[in-house]
């Protein structure tokens, strides 16, 4: 699985835990937030969302993991863009239920808040729920398939009530898109997927 990791300034020092915690269980991994509270520009979690949506509709990872302070943040802000199905995990049971039920491809980590002794092993366990077989097999097993529906229509809604990614890039005010799509780690990564999807490489174009 491809996994992006795109932490916000405020939590840029729990960014070396994630890494951590997801180690040893094959997924190719994309670190391409801010690494360090040092770290210029520092990224707010509006442009961690907005580079999350970016990746999740150019099909150029599976799964984002973002987060902030609370979680509740990055939470609001990558909802607002089409096909982004997003947890905000705060323990191992949080990502079993989500993993099984809803079977979305972002979640939303609260990295200062609560984050104290063994915040490192909580965040292990949370992935060690989250990325299983089991995933979208439903919980419990008989409720298995109107799970199964309610997530193919959330996603139509989704389709339906959101502009194209291409449309929404060039309505955002530029202290929004800007610092998103010219961060150093992000946009070689941004430009390669673009390339397959000429909308968007037209709209980065007329932003660039």
């Amino acid at each position: 699985m491809k996994i992006a990791i795109i932490n916000e300034i405020s939590a840029a020092d729990k960014n070396a835990d994630i890494l951590s915690a997801l180690e040893g269980w094959g997924h190719q991994i994309f670190n391409l937030g801010n690494t360090s509270r040092n770290d210029t520009p520092g990224l707010l979690y509006i442009h961690t969302g907005l580079m999350s949506a970016l990746l999740l509709n150019l099909k150029a990872v599976d799964f984002v993991v973002g987060g902030c302070g609370t979680g509740q943040g990055f939470l609001n802000a990558v909802m607002q863009y089409p096909g982004v199905f997003c947890g905000h995990l705060l323990t191992p049971l949080d990502a079993f239920l989500f993993a099984r039920i809803n079977a979305g491809n972002c979640v939303s980590l609260p990295l200062n808040q609560g984050y104290g002794w063994a915040g490192e092993v909580n965040l292990r366990q949370i992935f060690e729920n989250l990325f299983t077989p089991q995933a979208g097999a439903g919980y419990p097993t008989q409720r298995a398939e109107p799970q199964r529906r309610g997530r193919e229509l959330l996603a139509q809604v989704s389709q339906a009530t959101h502009l194209k990614m291409a449309e929404i890039l060039l309505r955002l005010p530029e202290e929004v898109y800007h610092p998103a799509i010219t961060y150093t780690a992000f946009r070689p990564v941004l430009e390669e997927a673009a390339r397959g999807f000429p909308d968007m490489q037209a709209s980065l174009d007329k932003l660039a």
